[in-house]
């Protein structure tokens, strides 16, 4: 968002001798300005500021989530301009635990520890790979059917009280592994 100001002669200590808005009633400057007691000083100014305008960005910080621990409830954001910013779960909308990489907006406040994110919200979460890549459900269920039987394999190997080889329970462990991702993604 931009918003215009117009630094008009009247409303700015820049306002020429004599002018509407110079700090001193008399009408007068002196050469070095002139001081009413209150600090300020007048002092003529070269240039006339009633066509001045300046454009100022209300710049909010964004940046990219380092990490969070949705447990411990924070984490550290990397923000756009190198910093990096401490991030409260407090700070955030309920129920929303960002994963790393989610681009955020957030303000920023000095904590005890140094910057700390305030009012913190998703710009952009990140895209699921895996998602992407989702086997169908047809497929998936194959593999569970085919997952149940080799646990049931293993169950009684173990009721007879036999562990599997070292080898072949390591191939039971990643098996099991990679169907719990294909149903997390």
């Amino acid at each position: 968002m931009v918003s215009i100001v117009d630094l008009s002669a009247g409303s700015f200590l820049g306002a020429g001798c004599g002018e509407p808005g110079a700090r001193d009633p008399s009408g007068g400057c002196g050469s070095s300005g002139t001081n009413h007691g209150d600090g300020l000083a007048v002092r003529p100014v070269p240039w006339d500021f009633r066509y001045l305008r300046q454009e100022i960005e209300d710049a909010v910080p964004t940046g990219k989530v380092k990490w969070f621990d949705a447990e411990r409830g924070f984490g550290f954001i990397a923000s756009d301009e190198g910093d990096e910013v401490f991030l409260h779960a407090s700070a955030l909308p309920d129920g929303v635990a960002p994963k790393p990489g989610a681009k955020v907006e957030f303000g920023v406040a000095d904590g005890r520890r140094g910057p700390q994110a305030l009012q913190v919200s998703l710009l952009e979460p990140v895209a699921s790979v895996a998602r992407a890549q989702r086997k169908p459900a047809d497929d998936m269920a194959a593999i569970v059917e085919d997952l149940i039987k080799v646990l049931d394999h293993v169950g009684n190997d173990l009721r007879r009280g036999r562990y599997p080889d070292r080898a072949v329970g390591q191939k039971y462990a990643a098996l099991l592994r990679a169907v719990a991702a294909d149903l997390e993604a």
